[in-house]
């Protein structure tokens, strides 16, 4: 085998660098999985039994070193693990995170918008949700003031906030 033999099976494999960084990036994934909630880890479509068995197992050590040497295990296992779907169910779990954290933060900013602007805002959140009663939110507007008095402005606000969460669940839906 000559020098330039060598070379050419040389680039064809990675190095160990970069084999390390493939071996950590599997370690993170596991660490993923095991701090998923149960219902969302029954979600990803995960072939390998031991590598489901050895997550459930990990979800149980509150030993930091011991967590450690499962985790590396975990990061073994899916080296023979086609991690293409694990991938994906992760990958969907986080954009459901990101449509919930935005529809959070849209009935946050409406109810913001109802509490400091009051019925100028009225407009833009029957336009934003139709079903809305403008008769029920221009009586939380007109006690507003009232609750924030004597002190129950945030129970108040957070009774709101349910009632434009349940308007934005019932306009998803029918969408």
């Amino acid at each position: 085998m000559t020098d330039s033999d060598n070379s050419e099976t040389d680039d064809l494999q990675p190095s160990k660098s970069e084999r390390k960084r493939q071996m950590l990036a599997l370690q993170e994934m596991g660490e993923r999985l095991v701090s998923l909630s149960r219902s969302d880890l029954n979600r990803i479509d995960i072939a390998d039994e031991r590598l489901i068995e050895a997550v459930e197992i990990a979800r149980g050590i509150t030993a930091r070193g011991g967590l450690k040497r499962q985790l590396q295990f975990i990061g073994k296992l899916m080296r023979s693990t086609d991690t293409a779907p694990i991938e994906r169910g992760l990958a969907m779990l986080d954009q459901q995170d990101a449509v919930s954290t935005a529809n959070f933060h849209r009935v946050e900013t409406a109810r913001d918008r109802l509490r400091d602007e009051g019925d100028a805002a009225l407009g833009d959140i029957l336009a934003i949700w139709p079903a809305a009663e403008a008769s029920l939110l221009r009586q939380w507007i007109r006690q507003h003031p009232k609750e924030i008095e004597r002190g129950n402005g945030k129970a108040h606000a957070r009774k709101l906030f349910r009632y434009l969460s349940e308007l934005d669940a019932a306009a998803s839906i029918s969408d």
